[in-house]
């Protein structure tokens, strides 16, 4: 048989997943790579990989897309690790730096500028370019909070906007997987999250985040009803920028 083929965000947010599928008997029939989760989209969309890790926005440019697994990168409020990081409050921003290695992030960010906050800017694309504010994700915003006078969590204003948790991104494939090869995956990622106290233990600290509470309670992994209802709602906003 095959190894399927799987590729995973390279953030600390993913590590547990990891850790499970790295101490479970699935290890041995899949080929994985860890990526930056625009080349998790990337890779399922051009039929690189046949499972990925992906942000919520490159869903509709997956061709046979389905979400395969009862686990997700979610928060049900602040997540602390999705930010617009601005020099001005949020009104006045005028100039908005996007993040290349996210689309989901970023059509969120264009979400809440235009339908929560009820502001129009300008969005850049050029590293070399100053700006207003910037899409920042993953362990890059570690420690970022100190730069900026605004920090704005976009998981939080989510929650404010629609009452709803919010997922940045699922298991997707892009073909029909065999059940008993699901079933597997779930009980490994299942695995993984039970292990997150002592997958800390093994992760390098980080002076400005609580990595505890991080894994622990900022993150919220299971693909609940409320989360697919938010994934559908901001799917449905996307379409209206």
């Amino acid at each position: 048989m095959n190894k399927i083929k799987i590729s995973a965000v390279s953030y600390t947010n993913t590590k547990p997943f990891i850790y499970g599928i790295e101490h479970s008997a699935l290890k041995e029939k899949i080929d994985l790579s860890l990526d930056i989760p625009s080349d998790c989209a990337a890779k399922l969309i051009h039929n690189q990989v046949d499972i990925g890790l992906i942000p919520v926005a490159a869903i509709p440019f997956v061709p046979n897309a389905s979400i395969i697994s009862a686990y997700c990168i979610g928060s049900v409020g602040a997540v602390n690790s999705v930010f617009i990081f601005s020099k001005v409050p949020v009104q006045q921003i005028k100039t908005l730096k996007l993040d290349p290695q996210s689309r989901t992030s970023n059509n969120l960010a264009k979400v809440l500028l235009k339908f929560h906050f009820k502001t129009s800017v300008e969005l850049i694309t050029d590293d070399n370019i100053e700006t207003d504010a910037q899409v920042l994700i993953g362990d890059r915003t570690f420690g970022r909070k100190a730069d900026f006078a605004y920090a704005y969590d976009m998981g939080e204003e989510w929650m404010k906007f629609t009452g709803l948790p919010f997922v940045y991104a699922a298991w997707v494939a892009n073909k029909e997987i065999p059940q008993h090869f699901i079933d597997e995956f779930n009980e490994a990622l299942k695995l993984g999250l039970s292990y997150r106290k002592e997958l800390l233990k093994e992760l390098p600290s980080h002076p400005d985040i609580d990595l505890a509470d991080y894994l622990l309670h900022k993150l919220d992994f299971d693909l609940t009803d409320g989360k697919k209802k938010a994934l559908d709602l901001f799917l449905a906003y996307i379409k209206q920028l």
